[in-house]
């Protein structure tokens, strides 16, 4: 059973620098980075698709963002993307599925543990063979806004921190969103001490610009190495 969210109170949040990492395979897309105004994003579609008629594709189900939360510019497609490419097949922590959720941690290790979590589960489930696998990019965003704060040591908390179960925490967030909530800060159950945030709008968060590429190595079990190729670096994840 989740908590009353509104007994759950609201608390300034303000990362500069905050983490998100995601797959590399995913580019950037034209109408979000331009600079025009998110009102005029429907003339411009339909001028597009005259000569692109794949272009609902990339840019996925826009009506599901607000004209006054939208964002565009540089980066703007690392922000809008979560929220216009949604699928009940793909849940989350505070979603069934039926609406984006914009993830991010505070720290770059932390963004690192919850992604490997993630990347591992589908690597096991598909019983890949070991060895170096998909690439990722970090994306480096600021936010600074008040969000409901979830993060105390109450036990009626603990339902939404269950590391395998998502049935409370995705009818907790079903509900905050309905009342008007930003998002949610909230402890990583990946990392010890880690913190993270799940925001309902892409306007939350701000300055998104990509940071290092990263691989990730399966052994088999688990990922137990993340690879900066760029430098060469490699780091030893611990189990």
């Amino acid at each position: 059973m989740s908590p009353d969210p509104a007994a759950i109170p609201v608390a300034p949040v303000q990362w500069a620098g905050a983490r998100r990492i995601i797959r590399s395979l995913y580019p950037p897309i034209d109408l979000f980075e331009d600079i025009a105004d998110p009102a005029d994003w429907p003339l411009l579609m339909a001028a597009e698709m005259k000569t692109n008629p794949r272009l609902m594709e990339s840019i996925g189900a826009i009506d599901l963002v607000p004209v006054q939360r939208r964002v565009s510019g540089p980066g703007a497609s690392y922000l809008m993307a979560p929220f216009t490419h949604v699928s009940t097949d793909r849940p989350s922590r505070f979603s069934d599925g039926s609406y984006g959720v914009l993830y991010a941690a505070e720290t770059f290790e932390t963004a690192v543990f919850e992604t490997i979590h993630h990347h591992g589960r589908f690597l096991a489930a598909t019983a890949e063979t070991p060895g170096w696998t998909s690439q990722f990019r970090e994306i480096v965003l600021d936010i600074d806004s008040d969000l409901h704060d979830v993060r105390g040591e109450s036990p009626a908390l603990a339902p939404l921190r269950d590391r395998d179960d998502y049935a409370a925490p995705q009818a907790f967030g079903r509900a905050l969103r309905a009342l008007g909530s930003d998002g949610i800060v909230y402890p990583s159950v990946r990392h010890e001490g880690g913190e993270c945030a799940g925001l309902f709008w892409p306007d939350i968060a701000s300055g998104p610009r990509q940071g290092r590429h990263l691989d990730y190595h399966w052994d088999g079990e688990r990922v137990d190495l993340v690879r900066e190729p760029a430098n060469g670096t490699v780091w030893r994840v611990e189990p």
